[in-house]
């Protein structure tokens, strides 16, 4: 679980994987001291290479809703985000679906929660959840993929 001081690492990681919208990093020491029970972090070295942050959707505290997951270079490549998201949802036994929303064109993260889902033997459903319209600026749609129930 991540503690308030892996904040900045986490706000350090997204900003520099390039893809991930970058909250400030108030948000990520916010992540990391309310949400931990919810997210993950991967260490390497003494040094933060990986995260995961997530939340209980409040209307269906059984499913986990992944915000982010962000793996340094020198990590990537050796299922880190993976073994992270395995263990984030190993430790919370009663969470039977997770959700994420992924661009269309992310293919790394459309792998990892495909592999997800094929490793818990679990169904995979997809969904518009926000159009390019209401994101605004130029931003991509996101797509909201549902896995589950889960086998444990």
């Amino acid at each position: 679980m991540p503690t308030v001081s892996d904040g900045a690492a986490c706000w350090r990681l997204a900003r520099d994987s390039g893809v991930l919208d970058l909250n400030s990093r108030y948000a990520y020491l916010l992540w990391a001291r309310d949400f931990a029970e919810t997210s993950a972090v991967a260490w390497l070295r003494g040094g933060v290479v990986g995260f995961v942050t997530g939340f209980r959707r409040p209307e269906r505290p059984a499913t986990l809703f992944v915000w982010q997951i962000a793996v340094a270079g020198a990590a990537r490549g050796r299922a880190v985000g993976a073994a992270m998201l395995d263990a984030l949802v190993d430790r919370l036994p009663d969470v039977d679906h997770v959700e994420a929303s992924i661009a269309p064109d992310n293919a790394p993260s459309q792998a990892l929660f495909a592999g997800f889902a094929a490793r818990r033997g679990a169904a995979v459903s997809r969904s518009l959840l926000f159009g390019a319209d209401l994101l605004g600026n130029g931003h991509r749609p996101e797509i909201l993929v549902r896995i589950g129930p889960l086998r444990r």
